[in-house]
């Protein structure tokens, strides 16, 4: 049964609070941007596009439309083509009557002013366009050549809910607190013939937020990225909006190499048509210009993890490590990242050793603080967790400890009412995480949470970190020789380009940013180089450790 049916709902008859979402996401495109994204898929008069397919999903006023349909009418004219040839050229879409209508008188008067008949142009128009949703056309669509568009920024939560779950049912990438945009790349995808290309202009937030995770996927895994160009800076539609647009091509290809570019404030008309040029240049790896900058990568990045952002310059570096080194937890060299314990009851778990718990000594466990890191040295306070875990992992018997079960005693009302303790009564006293023992004696990395540069610190051995530290332990690597390299302006690359950013720049050093780092094989590394890295690290010397680190890495230099 088809979703439409399925749902009860009529692709004509909108919900007024449906309609008023639809026109609150209208973002109309400058002409400019629409012609420089028909040049990037293909679509130019000199082919023979009589015979092919292009599809426009929320065709709106015709932004889109007049640029293609004055393309397609030049390429008849070229290739001794009638117009009724091309009946089944155009396929757009408008959930709006009064923009099919727009976009109607639009094309056709284009197509009279172009000489055509009066009789096979009302065909054709009434042909091209129809008021449908996009989302829910299900096999009625054909297989597309190309689609191209500015699908509409509508949140869900925004739709109607049986509408809402329509679209959820059609498009398995929509999950989460999604944009309806995702629906329409994932519907799009999926209508692209073999070697077919999707050209739309939208908001990047999908490359990197946790909704896109399973656009993220079906891209990489099926389609090929083959361009990508960052214009939240460029001033590409008719009014001033915040929708942090890219232009993206995706092709239904293997991947294949890909074009990474950022374009400036000054990215205009005439600087988008050099961009073009720029791009049918193979034998050129980078261009820098005061309008964009752009660089080519021998493929995208793989798999639903967040994309980089980054310099197109940055990004090639980034892919190219990525190619030629490992990563940094890795189970050759026994390199673990991890997180410090959680105990969901800070103020009963941990305490001052000058004030320390009235419990057994042995139930004290020296704790690393993000305090203790500012300087860069690991300068303890003495921070102690009231450490309920035994040597093997279980929790010990309180019998067995009489002052600590009358200190957790104490406190037995604000224990027992965590999520972890209800779930789990018997086990009341217990830390949210276990406490791996033999993590305490091995020399680690610290990294506080929050930074605005990577900050690993030494712990040589004798603490255990608390929950806003992140660590990494290694069986082949000398910590000193890595805390050079992760010292580095290299490193904290990778973490700058995955992480999300807080405010004023902030970096998180999390261990889903930290694991993106990308680390030369620790045998490879010259001996000299090690010596350097190491003493950088010492030193806390980041322009020499990042010296030291190009040398390892097989770099001349990191671009910014």
């Amino acid at each position: 049964m088809a979703t439409r049916e399925l749902f009860g709902l009529d692709a004509l008859v909108l919900p007024e609070s449906l309609q008023q979402a639809v026109q609150h996401g209208e973002v109309f495109t400058r002409r400019w941007v629409v012609e420089t994204i028909l040049d990037l898929v293909g679509y130019t008069a000199d082919q023979d596009l009589a015979d092919a397919v292009i599809v426009e999903p929320a065709c709106g006023g015709g932004a889109f439309l007049g640029p293609v349909v004055e393309r397609l009418s030049a390429s008849c004219r070229k290739h001794g083509r009638s117009l009724l040839d091309a009946v089944q050229a155009i396929e757009a879409y408008d959930l709006l009557d009064r923009n099919v209508q727009a976009s109607r008188d639009l094309v056709g008067q284009q197509l009279l002013a172009d000489g055509f008949e009066s009789t096979d142009v009302e065909k054709v128009v009434n042909s091209w366009i129809g008021q449908g949703d996009y989302l829910l056309q299900e096999s009625s669509v054909h297989l597309a050549d190309f689609v191209v568009g500015n699908p509409p920024y509508i949140r869900l939560e925004d739709v109607p809910d049986i509408r809402m779950n329509a679209y959820r049912s059609s498009c398995s990438t929509m999950g989460g607190r999604a944009d309806i945009y995702v629906g329409f790349y994932e519907v799009a995808l999926r209508s692209l013939k073999p070697g077919g290309r999707l050209g739309f202009i939208c908001a990047d937030r999908w490359m990197r937020n946790q909704y896109g995770r399973n656009l993220r996927g079906m891209v990489t895994r099926r389609f090929s990225v083959d361009l990508v160009l960052t214009m939240h800076d460029v001033d590409a539609f008719q009014e001033q909006v915040s929708a942090y647009p890219a232009i993206t091509v995706i092709s239904n290809a293997v991947q294949g190499s890909a074009i990474a570019a950022d374009a400036t404030g000054r990215f205009d008309a005439q600087q988008a048509k050099e961009f073009v040029a720029w791009t049918s240049k193979v034998g050129q790896a980078r261009v820098d210009k005061p309008a964009y900058h752009a660089a080519r990568l021998p493929h995208w990045f793989p798999g639903d993890d967040s994309w980089p952002a980054a310099s197109p310059a940055r990004l090639a570096v980034l892919e190219d490590l990525s190619d030629r080194c490992q990563l940094l937890e890795d189970v050759s060299t026994g390199t673990r990242v991890g997180i410090g314990v959680a105990t969901g009851a800070d103020s009963v778990f941990i305490t001052h050793r000058s004030d320390a718990a009235d419990v057994e000594e042995d139930r004290l466990l020296p704790l690393a603080m993000v305090r203790d890191t500012t300087s860069g040295e690991l300068d303890w306070n003495g921070t102690h967790l009231v450490n309920p875990w035994d040597a093997q992992g279980k929790l010990v018997d309180l019998d067995v400890y009489p002052r600590l079960a009358q200190y957790f005693n104490r406190h037995a009302a604000a224990l027992r009412k965590r999520y972890v303790a209800t779930k789990q009564p018997d086990n009341w006293y217990k830390t949210i995480d276990k406490v791996d023992h033999r993590l305490t004696a091995r020399p680690k990395l610290l990294f506080p949470d929050m930074k605005l540069a990577i900050h690993p610190v030494l712990d040589p051995g004798g603490f255990y970190p608390h929950h806003n530290l992140y660590y990494i332990t290694s069986d082949k690597w000398d910590m000193r020789v890595l805390g050079g390299l992760l010292l580095s302006k290299v490193a904290e690359a990778f973490v700058s380009a995955y992480a999300v950013k807080m405010r004023g720049g902030t970096l998180r050093f999390q261990a889903q940013y930290l694991r993106k780092i990308r680390v030369p094989d620790p045998a490879a590394i010259r001996d000299d180089v090690r010596i350097a890295l190491a003493e950088a690290f010492d030193r806390r010397d980041v322009q020499a450790a990042t010296t030291a680190a190009l040398k390892a890495y097989g770099l001349v230099e990191l671009p910014d």
